[in-house]
């Protein structure tokens, strides 16, 4: 399609994406902020290009967030609108987090394409697109975010003597003497993480559900302590609770320097009744297939609990981290080890979401570039599948190094994350073949799960090296590719091979589980530098997707607004 075609498409959708961003939007919190900002000041800001722009708002689709929610109670109807409020609250600190001062950086921005597309992002660079800069005046982003001193550099940072430097919850700021100070989360948002553990409080007297007040009232106070492991181990126990809300600093994909610091976020989860009562089962099986993995004991020597615990929801609002780029369409949290190994980790699946990309996503995408004799494989419920088993992955394996000094995470460093999602994505699709193995998936067939994972590599693909899922994506590809998984013809058509690809899930599996319980970063650097790339083959049916104005993903059209709280 051309590019004046594209153009048109875009101002189309122009209206919906503006619609989508000001829902999303909330009120400004009040209060002290930090004044530190990656952004140069006082220079106006303009885009690199008007047309480059457009074109990039018409890779995303809007979505409509809603759900029914006529079986929640009169206090619960009432609680959303607070934990609306709270949410917003996660979306101006995640800002913070990401640029510095967000007002002043959009109050220079004139163009109004840019303004939404600097909204979609969080700043100005583009999320999907390797974190390219669409501003004319600002370079590349500083692989630390707005976490530490853009000119801070790592020799400086190994030598500051804190223990508390590596904190998931502490910013690194300079003294007035220029000398590197660590500063807890709960004192530099001091304001607005009080007015949010305040409103918490409010919707914890609210709650009707025992596990749910407990939570809320236990994450009320973590939120101004940055003590957060007693609200993990509550959210595990709150098993029938009809709305969830996960809140406050989470994921560490933004720190892409040391995958130290953890992002505020939040989403709002309505449960889907009916479909969490299918899933249930799966929990209890984790142990079994821990110790059935194919590698030496010693790398599976460790047991996730058995508590785990496995939904479905609608998701009503995203807000800050998770909003920001490619959306989650699945959680497992928290991702504290130590409530892993003693209790489990929770995996919710965001069922409405997860449609929306597999309807405006996948499928196209498999039409495109799936053999015509395999896309009878493409199924909803085998993209559920291998979406919720890709968040049961992250719970498998080994979180500690063999040699016990540290944790993976601690290993890895800036290179966790994008394994990490490497071990899950196999990890997944190896749980999916175990279960149908044990008669324990029984509708479809294990090939579904399999086309449907190959097509969905090509959808992650293009979110671009810069996220840890890309590069999570690309390495899987590559891999397959070497191990001769797919076939495909000179039309760029790719036909599946059932055997190769089961062989490869394992052999892919065994040598991350190896990287990862060796603590080894040098064997992980030079994994992800050699296969967590985009390969000419690769990028070519990427351009294809393209070419045929398939969105790489979703913009949400989300708040009260879609809820009948009547």
């Amino acid at each position: 399609m051309s590019r004046k075609h594209k153009t048109m498409k875009t101002k189309v959708f122009m209206p919906i994406i503006i619609s989508a961003i000001i829902i999303s939007v909330g009120c400004n919190q009040g209060g002290k902020t930090d004044k530190v900002s990656i952004i140069p000041a006082g220079i106006k800001l303009t885009p690199v290009s008007v047309e480059i722009v457009e074109n990039r708002l018409g890779i995303y689709a809007p979505f409509k967030l809603t759900s029914d929610i006529s079986h929640l109670s009169g206090k619960e109807k009432q609680i959303l609108p607070i934990l609306f409020e709270v949410a917003n609250i996660m979306e101006e600190l995640y800002w913070e987090q990401a640029i510095g001062n967000k007002d002043n950086f959009l109050a220079r921005i004139q163009d109004p394409g840019t303004k939404i597309f600097t909204w979609i992002n969080y700043g100005p660079w583009d999320r999907l697109n390797g974190n390219k800069s669409f501003i004319a005046e600002i370079d590349s982003k500083p692989a630390g975010a707005n976490f530490y001193p853009s000119d801070m550099t790592k020799e400086e940072f190994d030598a500051f003597d804190d223990p508390n430097k590596t904190s998931l919850y502490t910013l690194i700021r300079r003294n007035k003497a220029g000398i590197l100070k660590s500063v807890w989360y709960h004192e530099a948002f001091a304001e607005k993480l009080e007015k949010a553990s305040s409103l918490l409080k409010q919707a914890a007297k609210l709650a009707e559900d025992t596990g749910f007040k407990n939570y809320l009232t236990l994450r009320a106070e973590a939120l101004i302590t940055d003590e957060y492991q007693a609200s993990d181990f509550a959210w595990m126990d709150m098993k029938n609770s009809n709305i969830d809300f996960v809140v406050g600093p989470i994921e560490n994909y933004e720190d892409a320097l040391y995958g130290y610091k953890a992002a505020f976020e939040s989403f709002i989860l309505i449960k889907d009744i009916e479909w969490s009562k299918k899933l249930a089962k799966y929990g209890e099986l984790l142990p079994i297939l821990q110790k059935g993995l194919p590698v030496e004991d010693e790398y599976k020597k460790e047991v996730p609990g058995a508590n785990a615990d496995i939904n479905a929801y609608d998701v009503i609002y995203y807000a800050g981290d998770c909003n920001a780029g490619s959306k989650t369409i699945a959680i497992n949290l928290p991702n504290d080890e130590e409530v892993h190994l003693k209790i489990g980790s929770r995996k919710l699946q965001l069922k409405n979401a997860m449609r929306a990309k597999f309807e405006k996503i996948l499928v196209p995408i498999s039409k495109t570039l799936i053999d015509q004799s395999q896309q009878k494989y493409i199924k909803f419920d085998a993209f559920f599948e291998n979406t919720m088993f890709h968040e049961v992955g992250h719970a498998m394996g080994i979180k500690n190094t063999l040699d016990g000094s540290q944790t993976v995470r601690e290993a890895l460093k800036e290179k966790y994350s994008s394994m990490e999602e490497a071990k899950a994505d196999v990890m997944g699709l190896y749980l999916v073949t175990k279960l149908y193995e044990m008669g324990e998936l029984t509708k479809g067939a294990v090939m579904d799960n399999y086309v449907t994972f190959f097509a969905g590599i090509f959808r992650s693909s293009r979110f671009g090296a810069a996220s840890a899922h890309g590069k999570a994506n690309m390495m899987r590809f590559n891999y397959f590719t070497d191990h001769g998984v797919f076939t495909r013809s000179n039309e760029g058509i790719y036909t599946i091979h059932f055997d190769k690809m089961k062989e490869a899930v394992i052999g892919s599996m065994q040598d991350i589980l190896h990287i990862q319980g060796d603590g080894n970063y040098e064997a992980a650097t030079q994994l992800i530098l050699e296969t967590g790339v985009v390969m000419p083959m690769l990028q070519g049916d990427l351009d294809r997707l393209e070419n045929a104005n398939i969105p790489v993903d979703i913009i949400f059209e989300q708040g009260l607004k879609n809820l009948d709280l009547n």
